[in-house]
Formats: C-alpha cells, sequence, structure tokens
C-alpha cells in the first residue's frame, strides 16, 4: 500500500472523489502541514493554524497508479486559484500534494510539469512532504456519503472512465 495526502479545498468532495476510484483502499479527511498540534476544525477555520483541509489516500498501486491518483487530483481542482477552491476562501482552502517518499515526491514531480504545461502562468498547488496531519472529527469522515446533499465543490463526472 501506498499513501499521498491531498488538499484540493474543502475535504468532503475531494474524500468523496477519491474513495470512488478503483484501488484506493481508504480515505481521511483531516488537517496537514500547519504549525499547531491537534487542532480543531474550529481551530483550522481561524486562518491561523497554517493548516490545509487534506484528505489521506491510502491506495494499492498494482491496482491504481500515484499518476492516475495525481491526474484525477488536477481534475477537480482549480491550479490557478489562491486560497480557495469553488465558493470556500481562506488558507485551509488552498491546494497542495504533500508526499511521504522520494518515489511519490518523483512521480508527483513529472505530473506537476505535464500539467503545467497547460498554462500560461505558473500553477499555486504546493508540492512538499507531508510534516505533519492529523485527523478531522468523525463527523467529517465520509461527509457525504451521510449527508448526499451537502455541499460540495468537486465534480464527479470524470470518474465514469474508471468505474
Amino acid at each position: 500500500m501506498k499513501t499521498i495526502y491531498l488538499a484540493g479545498g474543502c475535504f468532503w468532495g475531494v474524500e468523496e472523489y477519491f474513495s470512488r476510484i478503483p484501488g484506493v483502499t481508504n480515505t481521511q479527511v483531516g488537517y496537514a502541514n500547519g504549525h499547531t498540534s491537534d487542532p480543531s476544525y474550529q481551530d483550522v477555520c481561524t486562518d491561523t493554524t497554517g493548516h490545509a483541509e487534506t484528505v489521506r489516500v491510502d491506495f494499492d498501486p498494482a491496482k491504481v497508479s500515484l499518476q492516475t491518483i495525481l491526474e484525477h487530483y488536477f481534475m477537480i481542482i482549480d491550479p490557478l486559484s489562491l486560497n480557495k477552491q469553488g465558493n470556500d476562501r481562506g488558507t485551509q482552502y488552498r491546494t497542495g500534494v504533500y508526499y511521504v517518499d522520494e518515489d511519490s515526491h518523483e512521480v508527483a514531480r513529472e505530473v506537476f510539469a505535464a500539467e503545467q504545461l497547460r498554462y500560461h502562468e505558473p500553477m499555486l498547488v504546493e508540492l512538499e512532504p507531508l510534516t505533519c496531519f492529523f485527523a478531522a472529527e468523525e463527523y467529517h469522515q465520509d461527509y457525504l456519503k451521510k449527508n448526499p446533499g451537502g455541499y460540495c465543490h468537486v465534480r464527479f463526472d470524470s470518474l465514469a472512465d474508471l468505474v
């Protein structure tokens, strides 16, 4: 199993999207790469913790590659938007890919380079090592499964070719 951490705005839709990809074995929403320990959702919403709403994505590389996961990631975010996705605004909604090993870093750099060719402006997506991850409160886990009518900026139509 491999793991990658994806910040793509509100974590509800990002989690739901990646949970539907064959080969993804587990997802968990949380807060990553900030400077406070064990923040709550209310803490993160103050825009002072440095954390991004992030989804831990565990996957079986024999069934789905990191490249495929990252290509799908770029389908659901606006990589030119700073600290906002959809209607959500603030540093906690920034975009980022946080890796845990050098192999993942190399694959991500290649995908980022290919994606950058699509734009005239520099992408504003962080590519950094994971420094910390704290699981979000239980009510945020699988939120859109529990609340199918909940707000979501993510479009799920790009999944049709996978399922």
